[in-house]
């Protein structure tokens, strides 16, 4: 009788431990090693609508989305104001989230160290680089300025004369691509007068004759020149590029400046990610790369493929970094 309870109790004993093993599984069945949403994806734009933070995360999502690359909605939201940092304030305020993310370019870099703004690239998780854009810079189709050159020799004159709008603040790309490049045409840059329309408003003022020159994104730029509404003086990428529209734009390089600025864009999220979604989403974003609706995008925008792992995004970043920083120290913007 004895011997019978003791079987009893380690056939019970081996069914505990049975179920409990079955209790302990991952209610998703995900293996260890692996990752998938678990509900909706926010990816956040920094910005209004219609501008590259904008057009990008579009881009992405529709196509994540529509090639079943990830099993979740993947809502964009836009997050405007100080030059991304509203943006950047909302996702790191989601700290090891791994259904938040935003897209980012060298903002993330110059906005620090113009000094509005706390957070730093090194405050967030780098999860993959994506496309390669570049800058335009436009004047309204009815404008006198029919080159860059003639805008440059007005500038040569009187820095002040001319007034330039971009969307992110002061000391930030659509700045500093514009200064940059009249840095290389031989501009006093510390004179010019830079106006910041963070709302995304920047295209209506030089449509609606409040400023002189639009510093943008060429996807925007493109789209308002093909309705014929904008005049391209030039564009930063190192060579002209291919497409209906865009193929129409001058370099600065063609027309005697030799300056570029690419405009690299990725994908971050906030701080103390779980490294296996950081895999899961740098592996979508390269198998996107692959695909032909992809293709239809960057071909619609002028875009290059700029995949970069999340070590070699960190890396590049700290980079980036780096340039910058020396550059906006030479021109005392940097805070």
């Amino acid at each position: 009788m004895k011997t019978r309870i003791t079987q009893m109790l380690l056939m019970l004993s081996s069914f505990i431990l049975i179920f409990s093993g079955c209790n302990q599984a991952s209610p998703s069945n995900q293996t260890e090693g692996e990752w998938k949403p678990q509900k909706p994806i926010e990816l956040v734009a920094p910005a209004g609508a219609g501008g590259g933070w904008d057009t990008t995360a579009r881009a992405v999502s529709k196509v994540l989305e529509e090639e079943k690359l990830i099993t979740k909605r993947m809502a964009v939201m836009n997050k405007p104001g100080g030059g991304g940092a509203v943006g950047w304030a909302y996702i790191h305020s989601k700290k090891g989230d791994n259904h938040s993310l935003f897209i980012t370019s060298p903002p993330i870099l110059f906005v620090p160290l113009n000094g509005q703004s706390d957070l730093k690239h090194q405050d967030f998780t780098p999860i993959a680089g994506i496309i390669a854009d570049y800058g335009a810079f436009v004047v309204k189709a009815d404008s006198p300025y029919q080159t860059i050159n003639d805008l440059v020799e007005v500038l040569k004159a009187d820095p002040t004369s001319i007034s330039i709008v971009g969307t992110s603040s002061p000391g930030s790309m659509d700045h500093m691509q514009f200064v940059k490049a009249m840095k290389a045409a031989g501009v006093d840059v510390k004179k010019l007068k830079y106006v910041s329309a963070q709302d995304g408003g920047g295209m209506g003022m030089v449509l609606g004759n409040k400023v002189d020159v639009y510093s943008t994104g060429l996807a925007e730029a493109a789209e308002q020149a093909k309705a014929g509404n904008v005049r391209v003086l030039a564009i930063t990428a190192p060579e002209r590029l291919e497409g209906d529209i865009i193929s129409q734009f001058p370099t600065l390089i063609e027309q005697g400046i030799n300056d570029q600025f690419v405009v690299w864009r990725g994908l971050m999220g906030p701080p103390d990610m779980d490294p296996r979604a950081v895999a899961f989403y740098e592996e979508s974003i390269k198998a996107m790369m692959d695909t032909p609706a992809w293709q239809e995008q960057i071909n619609l925008y002028g875009w290059q493929n700029y995949f970069m792992s999340s070590s070699e995004f960190g890396q590049f970043l700290d980079q980036e970094y780096e340039i910058l920083r020396q550059l906006m120290e030479e021109l005392n913007l940097a805070q």
